[in-house]
């Protein structure tokens, strides 16, 4: 019997190794992508990434944060590419020696949303500035994201431009959370919020809400995807993690970006450099 027990047991470690080799080709053919909830609320990353994993067979493991949280998790290297959207952050970030290879995607736009009776009459604003003073003096409610994010610094640039301290205006309110949950808790109390346009193309709970405001130059919403620096965590998927930057910043990924749309209007524009 003992050579029987002596195969078995080498058929078994056998078996153990290559599972365990198994699972160690397919950990290499993944990668994590910090990115913010709008790529992810909109749909975009639903429509974009099977395709990339259907040319590469590489998963994409996406953690959707807001922006800051999101760089944040590149600075510990708990990701190995970021694609978000505040491009002061983003140029700091690579600056102070976190990120490489920094490359423009794509962009859409802020637009403001409010309650169609319009209160602030914010549809007769001059500009952003003036669209965001007059929700502050009318004391209508407005629902700030106030979790770091793109759309939440955009937002309090806004604010800065109007000359006001949101936290003093009697309607402020901050959700803490991602555009999706902002849009709902907006829809709930008849607020004002500021979205990114695919978020709100997305959006299907929308009750009394719409855009109230679109169209200045200053709402203008680039997206940036970088690899985070490989010199500061020498565990980042460098090699999956560049693909996936040349494909998206390439003319697949970009048209693949171009062809996501909802009810025939585009969420997204392609905006790489060649």
């Amino acid at each position: 019997m003992a050579p029987y027990f002596s195969l078995l047991r080498r058929r078994l470690i056998l078996g153990l190794g290559a599972l365990a080799l198994s699972a160690a080709a397919q950990a290499e053919q993944s990668f994590v992508l910090a990115s913010t909830t709008s790529t992810q609320q909109s749909g975009l990353f639903g429509h974009i990434l099977p395709i990339y994993t259907a040319k590469t067979g590489v998963q994409v493991k996406v953690v959707a944060l807001g922006t800051g949280q999101a760089l944040d998790t590149g600075r510990r290297g708990d990701a190995d590419v970021l694609l978000v959207h505040d491009r002061p952050a983003e140029d700091k970030f690579v600056a102070e020696g976190w990120g490489v290879e920094r490359r423009d995607v794509m962009y859409n736009d802020f637009v403001l949303v409010g309650p169609k009776a319009d209160p602030a009459r914010v549809q007769s604003a001059t500009d952003a500035s003036d669209a965001f003073r007059r929700i502050a003096t009318s004391g209508a409610p407005f629902v700030s994201r106030g979790d770091r994010s793109g759309t939440n610094a955009a937002e309090l640039r806004f604010w800065k431009l109007a000359g006001v301290d949101p936290k003093t205006a009697s309607g402020y309110k901050e959700a803490g959370s991602g555009m999706g949950p902002t849009l709902n808790m907006s829809a709930a109390l008849g607020a004002y919020t500021l979205s990114d346009r695919g978020t709100w193309l997305a959006f299907k709970n929308r009750q009394d809400l719409e855009i109230v405001f679109a169209g200045d130059r200053r709402l203008f919403n680039p997206y940036g995807v970088m690899l985070v620096n490989p010199a500061r965590h020498p565990h980042v998927r460098k090699d999956l993690g560049m693909q996936f930057i040349d494909w998206i910043s390439g003319s697949e990924g970009q048209a693949a970006i171009a062809g996501y749309k909802i009810n025939g209007e585009q969420l997204f524009f392609p905006d790489a450099k060649h």
